[in-house]
């Protein structure tokens, strides 16, 4: 295999420059809350492949149903030759997403075919063409969620014209805004009610906890009356789950932590321990709008990646890893809230969970992205590996794998300490 110089030459040669990677070390293992890469250097992952590997890596029960599916048959296209894989995924997404209520699913690729798919659904359910999305929202890099998102560099910038009929509205940000999840969520709906007309809106789509855009959270308040408006005015109340779901935020959806109930809800990333898989999972009157035919793609619900879900979401209740993730963030919160005190840069601490986020600003409250970048090479530097986020890019993301040991994790704090 070589060095990851040697890895990173033969990449020069052959890998588009459009993909870019955020380390020049190169993965050899990985497990537990570690990374280790072809060099030996071990690297505590503060990142979980953004959010999937909430199991963890090379997870043992998620190990065994793949090399068992694949013994037994790696792909027959459901949509051709349907398999019971795909049925109990969906099963399990009756059962766990919010809402006692009748549930459909259908199975894609990434979460960006499932944000795509959700739109499509809305909009042939309720024959109506708009679609809100929100300030710093982030949905994805094909052509509609490239328009979905907020952020134009890296993900717009260049690659327009981009699908129509997308408005955008103010989010809650409570840091910025300072508004209350009341105040800011009459806002938001007269801009609707006003730039949109609520007769027009097939879908409002929101992120729970905002990712990309900087794991916002909005004020209290803020998610249950947007979900309330839009279901008065008939519209597709969409919640993407993708990177808060399956146990991030200390709950198996963000959605629980207000007690709302989405029409739809997307999810991708840490359903299937590593896999490619995603979901749309809603109100079977929805659902099943679409005629027969109408939604589908060759891999979608590949049974490997099935197998792989289901032996997941075993993980997750057996482990029960939505209390893993309130247990990460009860040890980790009082550590960054002390490191916020010692470096004024930090302007605000937040987030659920495993999903955690400092906000690093300029003494005049305006974001600071320069030190961002450089703790995130500092910490690099010292074997820690850590995101950023942030329409402004001045967020360092905190999401740690849930089975992370206690261990583990104070080594990763000491190493985001040492790195400011």
């Amino acid at each position: 295999m070589g060095s990851s110089a040697d890895l990173h030459r033969r990449r020069s040669a052959v890998v588009a420059r459009g993909v870019s990677s955020m380390i020049s070390s190169y993965v050899d293992t990985a497990g537990g809350g570690t990374l280790t890469d072809l060099e030996g250097r071990e690297w505590i992952d503060f990142a979980a492949g953004i959010a999937v590997t909430n199991v963890g890596n090379a997870a043992p029960k998620v190990v065994e149903a793949v090399k068992a599916q694949a013994e037994r048959f790696t792909h027959t296209c459901f949509m051709i030759a349907p398999y019971e894989q795909y049925v109990a995924v969906c099963e399990e997404l009756a059962a766990l997403t919010p809402g006692d209520f009748e549930k459909r699913s259908a199975l894609f690729n990434s979460g960006a075919e499932a944000v795509e798919n959700a739109v499509k659904i809305a909009r042939h359910a309720t024959g109506r063409q708009a679609v809100v999305v929100f300030d710093h929202a982030y949905h994805g890099r094909t052509n509609l969620t490239m328009a979905l998102t907020a952020k134009v560099m890296p993900y717009k910038q260049g690659f327009g014209p981009f699908a129509g009929e997308i408005y955008r509205v103010p989010m809650s940000y409570p840091l910025r805004d300072g508004r209350s999840g009341a105040e800011a969520a009459a806002f938001a709906i007269g801009q609707i009610e006003k730039t949109v007309g609520a007769v027009n809106v097939a879908a409002v789509l929101i992120e729970p906890i905002q990712g990309e855009g900087g794991f916002v959270v909005p004020a209290p308040g803020f998610l249950p009356a947007i979900a309330e408006w839009s279901r008065a005015n008939g519209a597709v109340f969409i919640a993407d789950e993708i990177q808060t779901g399956f146990c991030r935020t200390g709950a198996w959806f963000a959605s629980e932590h207000e007690g709302v109930e989405p029409d739809l809800i997307t999810t991708a990333k840490g359903i299937a321990g590593g896999l490619p898989l995603a979901a749309v999972t809603g109100r079977a009157e929805i659902m099943d709008a679409v005629h027969p035919g109408g939604l589908g793609g060759t891999y979608g619900g590949n049974p490997i990646a099935c197998a792989a879900a289901l032996a997941s979401i075993e993980t997750m209740r057996e482990l029960d890893l939505a209390a893993a993730a309130r247990h990460i963030e009860a040890v980790a919160r009082p550590r960054l809230e002390a490191l916020a005190a010692k470096h004024p840069v930090i302007g605000e601490i937040r987030g659920r969970g495993a999903m955690l986020a400092l906000e690093l600003v300029n003494a005049d409250g305006t974001p600071d992205p320069v030190t961002t970048a450089a703790v995130q090479r500092k910490a690099h530097e010292l074997g820690l590996l850590l995101l950023t986020c942030g329409t402004y890019g001045n967020v360092i993301r905190l999401l740690p794998p849930l089975i992370m040991s206690d261990d583990e994790l104070d080594r990763g704090l000491t190493l985001l300490e040492q790195s400011f």
